[in-house]
């Protein structure tokens, strides 16, 4: 078994009770791990106890159960806050990565982005971090450009710098590629907008749950990501804002706890973050990702990102070996993080990951919600395993096997 800096893999693996199924009478061998994580135990009894002990309103009431639900659902904002070295006062609950970006598109877009303005995205985008800037350019009658990539699938910063050049006003860009697993330098490109007087906007839904993140040090203006890629329940997610740059978004929703005072005549807003989190919070939610943080934590994220990069380097080694794989990205796994998409030959996706799928061995097919990369790349889709903390090379060995079935069936 992989050891990865006393990275423990079997003993990792008892704490995720579905790994003990078996599919097909095989062992589970989770591989999609870029569309959801699985949940410890310590996550589960977390979301468990509060519904079971601690459940009520957070903020709205003075009685024990409802102070005590303020004091885990702000307990929860702290570790995150703690986790991205930011304060709480600039890290806000969602539902995920999605409403976040859009959290801004609304909030913050229609107020700053102008007819004429430029947006620059990338080619590697998740449909996520292209539609709501779409939406933006429309309304306002801004335009947008997309950073092209190299032959390997990096940014091309030559063509980053040039569209810096010419003064957009906001940049979005992701972390790490959900389907090259190519990882961009943020504090560079950040760094870059800045320099040209952009806001910045960093999908992280791939590398806050697997490399350690210091806002700060990045220097973005709003970074997003989703607990569920990162150990926690699902619904729960978290935008951080910059506290100077959150004081000039307006609210995305309008609602109960997200105000000051309403009168007839008007109303003023909550102080940050709630300003941001209108109606009733998803309380347990937020517990559940306080507890995957603490998890992640007690591993330490320099051992996850060392982890997934050994693990990485053993699968582009393996399908580097295998006839008729093309693997898309960089081919050095330091440049990558825990994602690996693939197609052989003339096999669907869909088919291989139903060949796969018998075998116990679960990844993910299809367009990735990334169709500008898909058209760019000429295919129509792709194979893509992912890997966790609780993923090893047993699991690698045992996708490759269930590669040679799929390549005998269709008698490649």
């Amino acid at each position: 078994m992989l050891r990865s800096r006393s990275l423990e893999v079997e003993e990792i693996r008892k704490d995720f009770p579905i790994l003990k199924r078996k599919i097909h009478g095989k062992r589970l061998v989770y591989l999609d791990n870029a569309a959801t994580t699985q949940r410890p135990k310590s996550v589960i009894d977390a979301t468990v106890d509060y519904y079971s002990n601690h459940n009520a309103n957070p903020h709205r009431g003075v009685h024990q159960l409802s102070v005590e639900a303020t004091e885990a659902f702000e307990g929860a904002r702290s570790k995150v806050a703690s986790f991205i070295k930011a304060s709480t006062e600039e890290v806000i609950f969602t539902k995920g990565t999605t409403e976040s970006i859009n959290l801004v598109r609304y909030g913050w877009g229609p107020t700053h982005i102008r007819k004429g303005d430029l947006i620059v995205l990338t080619m590697m985008e998740h449909h996520s971090n292209i539609v709501p800037w779409q939406l933006l350019a429309r309304q306002v009658g801004a335009r947008i450009e997309y950073v092209s990539l190299t032959e390997d699938g990096k940014l091309n910063m030559s063509h980053f710098e040039a569209l810096m050049d010419q003064s957009p006003s906001l940049v979005a860009f992701t972390h790490c590629s959900n389907v090259l697993g190519t990882v961009n330098d943020a504090a560079k490109l950040a760094a870059l907008a800045k320099r040209a007087g952009a806001t910045t906007v960093v999908d992280a839904a791939q590398s806050a749950p697997h490399m350690p993140v210091d806002v700060g040090q990045i220097g973005c203006d709003f970074f997003a990501f989703s607990g569920h890629k990162m150990l926690g329940p699902t619904g729960i997610g978290v935008l951080y804002g910059k506290k100077s740059v959150l004081e000039t978004t307006e609210p995305f929703e309008a609602g109960g706890d997200m105000i000051k005072e309403v009168h007839t005549t008007g109303a003023t807003w909550n102080d940050l973050p709630y300003k941001f989190e209108a109606g009733t919070q998803n309380s347990a939610g937020a517990v559940g990702l306080g507890a995957a943080v603490d998890y992640l934590t007690a591993i330490g994220m320099e051992r996850v990102r060392d982890h997934e990069e050994t693990v990485s380097a053993y699968a582009l080694e393996q399908m580097g070996k295998f006839p008729g794989i093309t693997v898309y990205g960089p081919r050095d796994a330091r440049e990558r993080g825990g994602v690996v998409s693939f197609n052989m030959g003339d096999i669907h996706p869909h088919d291989m990951a139903s060949i796969l799928d018998e075998e116990g061995v679960a990844i993910r097919s299809g367009h990735h919600c990334a169709q500008p990369l898909m058209d760019l790349l000429n295919v129509p889709a792709m194979s893509r395993a992912s890997f966790y903390i609780y993923n090893s090379f047993d699991d690698v060995d045992a996708l490759m096997q269930a590669l040679s079935k799929a390549r005998n069936v269709f008698c490649l």
